[in-house]
């Protein structure tokens, strides 16, 4: 059976997106589309359901409860008030325009982030296609050496260079953003976070990203309870 855990006390977020969601993902620990979705709700301090699904029952679940839920059969799949969420990143922009947050401003801002948030989205399919490869003894280190290293120093230029994420530790300077979720996740999912950042040793302008970002109350929280 898939483990159902609530977690927090619904306020003020909550009310702002009409109530309290539910989550359907893979028991995945901290990995992959679905976290970065329970990162933006545990940073925005959303309670939320979060249902998880091992790998053995899945393919049942798959076939029953997801696909009456998404045509599609993937996850993560958001319930809320009836209605039905899904595909990652749109669902991470559907709450921060109901949030009034986690994106930028101006149109300069707007751009900014979607552009990052792309880049972030093109890494993650190469990084995901070579993970779970059936070659994946010969196709993940092939990815680590090149498609891995061209992704890290695009988004290290991007960040060093543009005048908004120069402002501070995040996309569009200080205020955090879909787009630094989003590359925090995939970056995590590398194994660049853990080991006090030694993947990230010659990408400094990341580093201070992922390190601003673990930092944050409720995130710092949130992770060291995963």
């Amino acid at each position: 059976m898939p483990s159902t855990k609530t977690y927090g006390i619904a306020g003020a977020a909550n009310k702002a997106i009409g109530g309290e969601p539910t989550i359907h993902y893979l028991d995945f620990a901290s990995r992959g589309r679905g976290q970065v979705v329970r990162l933006m709700w545990e940073d925005a301090g959303i309670a939320y359901t979060d249902i998880r699904y091992d790998f053995d029952e899945y393919p049942e679940y798959k076939k029953t409860v997801i696909a009456e839920k998404n045509p599609t059969t993937t996850l993560p799949v958001i319930e809320l008030n009836g209605k039905i969420l899904t595909q990652s990143y749109a669902i991470l922009r559907h709450f921060a325009r109901q949030l009034g947050e986690y994106d930028g401003e101006t149109e300069e801002e707007k751009y900014l982030v979607d552009m990052i948030c792309d880049i972030g989205s093109d890494w993650r399919t190469l990084f995901v296609n070579a993970f779970f490869s059936p070659d994946k003894d010969e196709t993940y280190p092939k990815h680590q050496e090149t498609d891995r290293n061209r992704f890290l120093k695009a988004l290290e230029t991007h960040l060093s260079s543009h005048d908004l994420s120069r402002q501070g530790p995040y996309v569009i300077g200080e205020k955090v953003t879909y787009a630094d979720l989003v590359i925090y996740q995939v970056m995590h999912d590398e194994n660049l976070t853990q080991d006090e950042r030694k993947g990230l040793q010659e990408y400094p302008r990341l580093k201070q990203l992922v390190d601003a970002f673990e930092d944050r109350p409720n995130v710092k929280k949130f992770l060291e309870s995963e």
